[in-house]
C-alpha cells in the first residue's frame, strides 16, 4: 500500500451540518475524469479532473466543480400517506459514447437518466427574431440572413432525458448498468427489475422474493450488481449474509439461483447480534469479473465465483467493535450500511469505518492500513499517518482508545479511480480526495 497524501477537500465546515448536505453516494465515471456525489438534499455535484499544471507536477490535477443540479425533489405519496425523500441513494455512470456524459441517479422510488453536456457556441442572426429574442415585424424583414455560430462562455447543462418511475413498492437500494450498455437493473427490499434505457413505462421483474404471507418474511435484498462482462449474469445479497448469482438465460424469473454463496457460521462465536452483523450491506464484482467482494458489519470478504462454500479472503475491518455491539445496537449504529470498492487492478480494496477512519487492504501482501479523513491533517501533500486503535488497558503514544471513537463520524461511501491511485472518501458533508504520494 502506497503512502497516501491529501489532495483536497470539498464541502462545508463541519461545525453545524445541515441534514441536506450529508453526502449519500460517491461514484467515478469510467475514465475517472469525472466524480459525482449525491446528497440527502437530492443534489448531484459533479467534479472534473483538471489537467496538472506545469508549476505543480506532483499533484495529478485537482477535481473542481463542473456541474451542480437538483436531481430529485421531495414528494408525497397520497395513496399511502408517505413522504418520499429526495435523498440520492445511488449514482451510476453510463460509458461515454459521444461528447455528452450520461448518469443514472435514484432516490427511494424514482430513477432518472441525466445528460450532462457542454455548450460554448450560440446561434446569432435569426430572420424572425431580434438578438434579445423578441419577434420582428414581418413587414420589416427585407433580406434573408444566414444564422452563424458565435463563441460564448462555456455552459454545462444537466437535462433529464428519461424518468423511470412507479416500478418499486419498496425503497430502491441499488442500480447497476449492464455490460450490454442497453439495460440496467434496480433492486428494492424484495424485488429486482430489469429496465431498457430507452423504455420508461415498463420493466421486467426478474427477482421476486416477496412471500404470499408477509409474516413469513425472513430476509430482504440488500444490494445487487450486474457482472462487468457477462450481460446475462447478476448477483444480489441478502440480510441473511448470503449471495445469490443468477443467470437470465436460465429463466425469465430468476427465482432459482445458479450459485449460492454462504459461509457456514462458527457456532462458538454466535451471539444475539449474529444475524444483524452478518447482513451484507454491499456487493461489488472485481473489474476482471473473476471475484466479488461483500461487506458485512465487521468484515470484508472476497469470493471466487467458482467457489461457493467459503470466501477466499476475509479482512477484519474493525474487529475491536465486537465487544461494543450492545451499545452500537442501542444507538442504531449496528444498522449502518458501509460500502466497499476495488482499485483499478483489483489488487487492493477499501471500505469505511467509524471516527472518519477508512481501511485499505492489499490482496497480494495481505497488509492493511487504517487512515483518517480529517481537516486537521488536510494540508496539501501532507502524508496521511496510519492510525491504530488500542483495545487493551495500556495505550501506545499514537494509538486511539476504542472507547474514544466517535460513532457519529462514519465513512459509509468511498470510490476508487478506475485507472489511478486516487480515492474519494465521503465523511458526512465533506468529500476528501487523496492520492498516493509520488516522491
Amino acid at each position: 500500500l502506497a503512502a497516501w497524501c491529501f489532495s483536497q477537500v470539498k464541502g462545508a465546515i463541519d461545525e453545524d451540518v445541515a441534514e441536506a448536505d450529508i453526502i449519500s453516494t460517491v461514484e467515478f465515471n469510467y475514465s475517472g475524469e469525472l466524480l459525482a456525489t449525491g446528497d440527502k438534499g437530492g443534489r448531484v455535484v459533479i467534479f472534473q479532473h483538471e489537467q496538472e499544471s506545469k508549476n505543480r507536477p506532483h499533484l495529478r490535477g485537482e477535481y473542481n466543480v463542473y456541474s451542480t443540479f437538483q436531481s430529485h425533489e421531495p414528494e408525497f405519496d397520497y395513496l399511502k400517506s408517505l413522504e418520499i425523500e429526495e435523498k440520492i441513494n445511488k449514482i451510476r455512470w453510463l460509458p461515454q459514447q459521444n461528447a455528452a456524459h450520461f448518469l443514472l441517479s435514484t432516490n427511494d422510488k424514482t430513477i432518472k437518466l441525466w445528460k450532462i453536456s457542454e455548450r460554448d457556441k450560440r446561434a446569432e442572426g435569426y430572420n424572425l427574431k431580434d438578438e434579445d429574442g423578441r419577434l420582428r415585424d414581418p413587414f420589416r424583414i427585407t433580406s434573408l440572413r444566414v444564422p452563424v455560430l458565435m463563441p460564448m462562455d462555456l455552459m454545462v447543462e444537466a437535462s433529464p432525458r428519461r424518468i423511470f418511475a412507479n416500478a418499486h413498492t419498496y425503497h430502491i437500494n441499488s442500480i447497476s448498468v449492464n455490460s450490454d450498455h442497453e439495460t440496467y437493473l434496480s433492486a428494492d427490499d424484495l424485488r429486482i427489475n430489469l429496465w431498457h434505457l430507452e423504455i420508461t413505462d415498463r420493466s421486467f421483474n426478474i427477482v421476486d422474493i416477496k412471500p404470499a404471507n408477509m409474516e413469513e418474511l425472513t430476509e430482504v435484498i440488500t444490494a445487487a450488481e450486474c457482472h462487468p462482462h457477462q450481460c446475462n449474469v447478476f448477483v444480489y445479497s441478502s440480510s441473511k449474509g448470503t449471495i445469490r448469482l443468477c443467470d437470465m438465460r436460465a429463466a425469465a424469473l430468476c427465482d432459482r439461483h445458479s450459485k449460492f454463496f454462504e459461509e457456514p457460521e462458527d457456532p462458538s462465536s454466535r451471539s444475539f447480534f449474529s444475524e444483524i452483523i452478518s447482513s451484507i450491506s454491499d456487493v461489488k464484482f472485481s473489474h476482471s469479473g473473476r471475484y466479488m467482494m461483500t461487506r458485512d458489519y465487521l468484515s470484508v470478504k472476497v469470493w471466487d465465483l467458482n467457489m461457493e462454500n467459503r470466501p477466499v479472503e476475509t479482512y477484519q475491518v474493525h474487529e475491536y467493535l465486537r465487544s461494543k455491539l450492545c451499545s452500537l445496537y442501542e444507538n442504531d449504529c449496528i444498522f449502518d450500511k458501509f460500502e466497499c470498492c476495488w482499485n483499478g487492478s483489483d489488487s487492493a480494496i477499501m471500505t469505511g469505518s467509524y471516527n472518519n477512519f477508512f481501511r485499505m487492504f492489499d490482496r497480494n501482501t495481505r497488509r492493511d492500513i487504517t487512515l483518517e479523513a480529517s481537516r486537521e491533517s488536510s494540508k496539501p501533500r501532507a502524508t496521511l499517518k496510519p492510525r491504530k486503535v488500542s483495545t487493551g488497558g495500556k495505550r501506545k503514544k499514537d494509538e486511539i482508545s476504542v472507547d474514544s471513537l466517535d460513532f457519529n463520524k462514519k465513512i459509509l461511501h468511498t470510490a476508487w479511480h478506475p485507472k489511478e491511485n486516487v480515492i474519494a472518501v465521503a465523511a458526512t458533508n465533506n468529500l476528501y480526495i487523496f492520492q498516493d504520494k509520488i516522491n
